[in-house]
């Protein structure tokens, strides 16, 4: 099992930053691929951004590339997503998601979330 844990979401106004960041523990799995879902009332959850544990592939979605930076740590436990340049549309509940494969914009391809952590931006 492993289990995550999203902090950092909040309130913001229209063009500043957030910072999120998502812990892991309790692995049973030699590597990760980590990714950030996120799903606005009436929609879907879509794709943010994804890494791997090891190897630096990182894929994002177009909607937030160049605005949104996807991290980890050196010791692997623990994922950031730095957030800036906010928008009203980027309000959602973000989650953090985990999967042994590489990085996909599916999230049945994944196999352990966290929570969420709600990310409003204000006009």
């Amino acid at each position: 099992q492993v289990q995550l844990v999203e902090s950092g979401g909040g309130l913001v106004q229209a063009g500043g930053s957030l910072r999120l960041s998502c812990a892991a523990s309790g692995r049973t799995f030699s590597s990760y691929t980590m990714g950030w879902f996120r799903q606005a009332p009436g929609k879907e959850r879509e794709f943010v951004a994804g890494i791997r544990w090891s190897g630096s592939l990182i894929r994002y979605a177009d909607s937030v590339k160049g605005r949104f930076t996807i991290s980890r740590d050196n010791a692997k436990d623990t994922v950031d997503l730095q957030m800036n340049s906010l928008k009203p549309e980027d309000t959602a509940v973000y989650t953090c998601a985990a999967r042994t494969g590489l990085p996909s914009i599916r999230p049945n391809d994944y196999d352990y979330w966290g929570q969420g952590t709600q990310v409003t931006v204000s006009s």
